[in-house]
C-alpha cells in the first residue's frame, strides 16, 4: 500500500524474490490508467522479449484478469483502455518511438538492471500531465551496496520501499497468520540458496559479497524509521578513531528492555579528532551521556580528553564481540531483536567515500561485512575480512560496553561534554 499512497517523482520498490514488486507496480499503472481518462504510462524492462514471459503474464493474469475491454495492439506495442489511457510496453535495447513519447506513470520493471542514465532519461519523458503528479517508479532485487539505484536512494530524495514475502497474498495468507502452500513450496525453494545470493534473494538485502558476518540483519527488521528517544532511556557513544580511513562516533540509546538503538552517526575521513569532537560535543548538547567507549588509540582519547570528552576503553576481543552482535540481531522470545538502527541516523555523508563507492555509515558496512574464504572456498569464521570495518568495530564496542555496564547502577557518568575553549578554539 505504500507504493499506491506514494506520489514522490521517483520511488523503488525492492525486496528479494516473489514478494509482489512487479504486480504492485501493474497494479497502481491500471489502477490510474482507469482513474484518469487519457493517462499515459509504460513499462520499460531492459529488454521487450523478456517481457513475455514474466510482466506480460502477471499484468493479463493478475492485474487486469483478461480483460476483453482492454486491447492490445501490437503494432504500437500498447494496451489501450476503453477511457482513452494507453499502457505501452518497450526495452531499453529497442526503445524506439516508444519511449521517444511523453508519460505521467513510467515503471521500470527489474530497475537493477539498467543504468543511471537509462533512468534519467525516462524522467525526461514525465511529462504528458494528465494526472495531479508524474512518477518513475522502478522495482528491484537487491544487489551489491554500491549499486547505482541503492545510493541514488541513500542520497536523499528517492524514498526505497522494502517488501518482504509476507506481502504477497499468493505465498503469505494474512488472515490465517500462515503461509500458502504455494508459499511454503517458493520459501523451500529460497532457503536453498546460499551466500550472496540467499542474502539477497531470500532476505532483501544488498550485500556485497558471500559469507556475511552478520547473516541475521534483516533491514525490514532491524532498521527503523526515527522517533523521539524519551529522556528516561540510557545513552551512550562509541568510538572508533581514523582520519584517512573514516572516524566513526556511533551514538547508543537503550530501552527498559535493554534493547540498543543507533541513533545518531558521525562517519567521515580527513578531519581531525579536535573537528570531530566539536562536532561530537554539538549534536550531544542536552543529553545526559553517560559514557563514551574509545579505541585503544591513546593520542585520540587524550585529544577527545582535552576538549572535554572523556572515554573508557574498549573491549576489542574480535571473536567475543562478533559473537554478543549477532546474538542481539537474533529474535529473542518476544520476536523482537535486541537491536536497531534507525533510519537517517547519519548527521553528513561523506562525499569521498561516496564517490569512491564504499560504505557511508554503519548501516551500509553491515551487508559487506563477511569472512575470508577459507582454503575450501567456504568462509573462515577465525576472523572477519579488515575491510571498511570501522562501524562494525564500532559497533562491537557499543555491545560490549553493555555487557559490561549491565543495568548502568555502577556506571561513572561521563563528565559535560562542553567543549574547552581554552584548548579547542582554534578549529
Amino acid at each position: 500500500m505504500k507504493l499506491f499512497y506514494n506520489h514522490d517523482s521517483e520511488v523503488v520498490i525492492s525486496g528479494p524474490s516473489g514478494t509482489g514488486k512487479t504486480r504492485a507496480g501493474l497494479e497502481k499503472l491500471d489502477y490510474y490508467a482507469r482513474r484518469y481518462p487519457g493517462v499515459r504510462a509504460a513499462v520499460v524492462r531492459r529488454t521487450r522479449l523478456s517481457m513475455t514471459q514474466t510482466v506480460l503474464v502477471t499484468y493479463q493474469k493478475r492485474v487486469i484478469h483478461w480483460d476483453d475491454s482492454i486491447r492490445f495492439r501490437t503494432g504500437e506495442q500498447e494496451f489501450r483502455y476503453p477511457n482513452g489511457s494507453v499502457i505501452a510496453l518497450a526495452g531499453l535495447d529497442k526503445p524506439g518511438k516508444v519511449l521517444s513519447a511523453e508519460f505521467d506513470l513510467v515503471f521500470f520493471n527489474q530497475a537493477e538492471e539498467g543504468s543511471v542514465r537509462q533512468w534519467e532519461y525516462l524522467l525526461t519523458r514525465m511529462r504528458n500531465n494528465v494526472m495531479p503528479f508524474q512518477q518513475l517508479i522502478g522495482d528491484c532485487n537487491p544487489g551489491p551496496p554500491t549499486h547505482w539505484l541503492k545510493q541514488r536512494c541513500d542520497e536523499g530524495g528517492v524514498p526505497m520501499i522494502e517488501s518482504r514475502h509476507e506481502d504477497n497474498p499468493v505465498l503469505w495468507d494474512d488472515e490465517a497468520g500462515a503461509w500458502t502452500g504455494e508459499g511454503r513450496d517458493y520459501l523451500a525453494k529460497l532457503d536453498r540458496l546460499t551466500g550472496v545470493r540467499y542474502a539477497r534473494l531470500r532476505k532483501g538485502i544488498w550485500a556485497a559479497a558471500e559469507g556475511m558476518v552478520y547473516d541475521d540483519w534483516d533491514p525490514a527488521v532491524h532498521l527503523l524509521d526515527p522517533f523521539a528517544i524519551p529522556d528516561d532511556w540510557r545513552r551512550f557513544r562509541a568510538i572508533d578513531f581514523g582520519y584517512t580511513n573514516p572516524f566513526c562516533c556511533q551514538w547508543w540509546a537503550v530501552d527498559g528492555d535493554g534493547r540498543m538503538y543507533l541513533y545518531r552517526e558521525v562517519y567521515m575521513t580527513r578531519r581531525t579528532v579536535r573537528e570531530h569532537a566539536r562536532t561530537i560535543a554539538e549534536y550531544s548538547d542536552g543529553e545526559r551521556i553517560e559514557a563514551t567507549v574509545g579505541d585503544w588509540d591513546a593520542e585520540g582519547r587524550a585529544t577527545l580528553a582535552e576538549c572535554g570528552i572523556s572515554t573508557v576503553a574498549a573491549r576489542k576481543e574480535i571473536t567475543v564481540g562478533v559473537q554478543a552482535v549477532q546474538e542481539r540481531l537474533k529474535r529473542a522470545g518476544d520476536g523482537k531483536p535486541r537491536l536497531f538502527v534507525l533510519r537517517g541516523a547519519l548527521v553528513e555523508r561523506d562525499a569521498e567515500l561516496m564517490q569512491s563507492k564504499r560504505p557511508t555509515c554503519t548501516e551500509e558496512e553491515i551487508t559487506s561485512y563477511v569472512w575470508p574464504p577459507g582454503m575450501d572456498g567456504r568462509p573462515d569464521k577465525e576472523a572477519p575480512v579488515k575491510l571498511d570495518d570501522h562501524g562494525m568495530d564500532a559497533l562491537r564496542y557499543a555491545v560490549r560496553y553493555l555487557e559490561r555496564a549491565g543495568t548502568g547502577a555502577s556506571v561513572v557518568i561521563a563528565p559535560s561534554d562542553r567543549v574547552r575553549e581554552l584548548d579547542c578554539h582554534q578549529w
